[in-house]
């Protein structure tokens, strides 16, 4: 291959494998994109993104506004107290390097649907991404968005409240600590969290 055909040629990303996604422009068919956590009707919106669906190279798609990648945003709680977690300085995800965060969450890659639900796809995600092996109940809490900065131009976000038995949680991962704070001791961090993170936090505090 000569050197003109190297530059031509596209550059695979090592973050290109196919995402769900669905047009901006039919998640906001309804309602007007907001700014912030807001309650929906979440069977709507779930019935929405199986009618839309599709499966785009993560790499376009992280350049691409006209697309929502679809991320489920699993938020922990524990006798009033919140999962708080901080990212490392080698997360995946440049932009949110030691981050603070509130909620668990990722892609869904074609792969991962192993059913139509996204309660389902929470289930394993959160179990991958933290130790925990105790009971815990699913609550949708709302929609997420914010396209106030690049990284939310091109996500939404889906909120659960995962209302756990136990406190014996720990991370693993692309986490760096985590430990269990009650909305007094949360304020101090909201300067450093990412910024899906202070929105679920401005919510809670409703």
């Amino acid at each position: 291959m000569t050197m003109a055909q190297v530059q031509n040629s596209p550059v695979t990303a090592p973050q290109d494998e196919e995402i769900l996604v669905v047009k901006r422009d039919e998640l906001f068919k309804t309602m007007p994109a907001w700014a912030g956590l807001k309650k929906v009707n979440f069977a709507q919106y779930l019935n929405l993104i199986q009618e839309k669906k599709e499966f785009l190279p993560r790499s376009l798609m992280e350049q691409d506004p006209n697309y929502k990648q679809i991320i489920p945003y699993l938020v922990f709680s524990y006798n009033d107290r919140y999962f708080l977690m901080q990212r490392t300085a080698q997360a995946t995800e440049q932009r949110l390097q030691n981050k603070y965060s509130l909620g668990i969450g990722g892609h869904i890659r074609k792969e991962d649907m192993q059913t139509d639900s996204l309660f389902d796809w929470a289930r394993r995600e959160f179990h991958e991404e933290v130790n925990y092996t105790d009971s815990f109940e699913i609550e949708p809490l709302g929609m997420l968005n914010d396209d106030s900065n690049a990284v939310g131009q091109v996500h939404i976000g889906f909120v659960f409240l995962l209302k756990g038995s136990s406190s014996n949680i720990s991370v693993k991962s692309e986490l760096k600590s985590g430990q269990l704070v009650d909305m007094q001791e949360m304020q101090y961090y909201v300067a450093k969290m990412e910024s899906w993170s202070q929105m679920v936090y401005e919510f809670l505090k409703k």
